[in-house]
């Protein structure tokens, strides 16, 4: 009894394992949700505003100027350096994005969130055999970097969304 007992424990859990090895997920676990119904958001005229703004509707928040909080949101910024040195046909680069973000109550303009910095950083190859395909390489990844950032901006105002108080409407 106890060895049919291990037996089934043991396949489940290699099962687990290979059903986790190949990538497969439950539908619906990496949309992520809070209940911040809405948020007003005050950003920069970047490429990362429109990364935050779909990114907040996904996980059900809507932007409206008259919501409880307001989400300050700064200018993008990359840095570039690079991780291999020589002679190499091909480089090794780290790019970096920053942006500094703020969250008040609109209420009284009380700060929930001083400012912050998001910071994501990512690497990629280039090769000077293909010249033509540096800057997309690039592009790519300053547009993962803003997905990255805007996940991340939500994980921050998530773990803000569960802090009793803070997210109280305006008193009439």
């Amino acid at each position: 009894m106890q060895r049919r007992r291990f037996l089934h424990l043991s396949l489940a859990a290699g099962a687990g394992l290979a059903l986790a090895g190949c990538g497969f997920h439950l539908r619906g676990l990496d949309t992520p949700v809070m209940s911040l119904d809405s948020i007003a958001l005050v950003a920069a005229d970047s490429d990362l505003t429109p990364a935050v703004q779909a990114a907040l509707e996904r996980a059900g928040t809507a932007i409206r100027d008259d919501a409880p909080l307001r989400l300050n949101l700064g200018d993008e910024s990359f840095r570039e350096s690079r991780r291999t040195f020589g002679s190499a046909a091909s480089r090794e680069i780290e790019m970096t994005l920053r942006a500094p973000f703020s969250v008040q109550r609109q209420r009284d303009n009380a700060y929930l969130l001083n400012q912050q910095q998001l910071e994501v950083s990512t690497n990629f190859s280039i090769s000077d055999d293909n010249l033509l395909a540096q800057e997309d390489l690039r592009e790519e990844a300053r547009q993962e970097l803003r997905e990255e950032a805007a996940r991340r901006l939500l994980d921050r105002l998530r773990a803000l969304d569960s802090q009793p108080g803070s997210l109280e409407a305006t008193d009439v």
